[in-house]
């Protein structure tokens, strides 16, 4: 964490060094990418606070730039009154599960904290802006916690969509009301709030479950392709082989359907070309793994190796990810007798690579 000693204070000053040290980021990720692209996590912090104390000196922020560590918020200080919250990714995008609703580590002096945003996915990029202006959702671990969006457009903050400032809403006694009510007030018959409490479970859920048949023909597209890349074990022959997409669809999305099956074998048989090649009486479950193999590859390709690894419950790389999928689909296929016609495996690599 950066922390800064002033009072809203030389604001244009600490801009201007804040543009500055984003600059400089960008130009060693440029120069060092393999070096940067190491810094995970804790260990960028000690990093940015280096390149900015360089670039503090000869101005009012020089010796004032301090690496908080620990578990305190926010991550750096200059002048006991500005703070940076410096947070990582892998993946090639900008959004990320971010810090308490509560704030109960807060650097007590810190007035105005920015969010500085590192996407160590190549092309290795560093972004930051003012922390309140990211912020667009709250998600439940063990503890409400705040959705950053690197991206968000402006009007779009959680705090817009509550009508309370971001300053008010920390110095709120309690925090959690004004939340709860706002995503009460968009609950569809049927609904609840969901609040998991498991403390060892730090991936984030919605804050509402949703009922299946509530959701958009895009979002049950979504979540249906992240399922078939999620869980192979869909094509195969299993009698509880849709267990864990249901536990899956409660515990991480907060969805609730009362029947999973359905979803991907309600339709029938239809025959499938690919190439000059007509695959007859084509099962229900494959035709829809077929037909959304672009958006499932993506999926794939922008979900990390490790991630992947504990969904199919065997080792991946990121290199081999996408043919170790199609090597998993292919041998629970195996196992269904109406598939017996079909070479799943060439069928998928001569998708993939059309």
């Amino acid at each position: 964490m950066i922390v800064s000693v002033n009072s809203d204070p030389n604001r244009s000053e600490f801009d201007l060094l804040l543009n500055s040290t984003i600059s400089e980021l960008n130009v060693h990720a440029q120069k060092s990418s393999q070096k940067v692209a190491t810094l995970l996590g804790r260990n960028l912090e000690p990093y940015v606070r280096d390149v900015m104390t360089d670039l503090a000196v000869g101005t009012v922020f020089e010796n004032s730039i301090e690496l908080i560590g620990g578990q305190k918020f926010p991550d750096i200080v200059a002048k006991k009154y500005y703070g940076i919250e410096v947070k990582t990714t892998t993946q090639n995008h900008w959004k990320t599960t971010g810090n308490s609703v509560l704030e109960g580590t807060r650097v007590d002096s810190v007035e105005r904290i920015f969010m500085l945003f590192a996407k160590l996915a190549s092309p290795i990029e560093f972004r930051c802006r003012p922390y309140e202006e990211v912020l667009s959702e709250v998600v439940v671990t063990h503890s409400p916690r705040y959705l950053i969006d690197m991206n968000l457009e402006k009007g779009n903050t959680i705090f817009d969509k509550i009508k309370t400032p971001y300053d008010s809403l920390r110095k709120n006694e309690n925090p959690i009301r004004p939340i709860v009510d706002y995503y009460k007030s968009k609950l569809k018959p049927g609904e609840e709030l969901w609040w998991m409490d498991a403390e060892n479970d730090s991936k984030p859920s919605n804050i509402v479950i949703k009922i299946w048949n509530n959701l958009s023909l895009k979002e049950k597209q979504e979540l249906k392709n992240r399922a078939m890349v999620y869980f192979p074990e869909l094509f195969g022959n299993k009698g509880d082989k849709f267990g864990r997409l249901a536990i899956w669809l409660v515990t991480r999305e907060a969805v609730i359907c009362p029947n999973v099956r359905d979803l991907f074998t309600a339709g029938g048989k239809r025959d499938y070309t690919v190439g000059n090649e007509i695959y007859p009486k084509v099962p229900r479950i494959f035709l829809n793994l077929f037909d959304n193999i672009p958006t499932i590859v993506e999926t794939i390709m922008q979900t990390s190796a490790f991630e992947l690894s504990e969904y199919w419950e065997t080792k991946t790389t990121d290199k081999t990810k996408l043919f170790d999928w199609i090597d998993l689909v292919a041998e629970h296929a195996k196992k269904i007798q109406d598939a017996k016609h079909l070479n799943i495996k060439q069928i998928l690599t001569e998708l993939v690579l059309k």
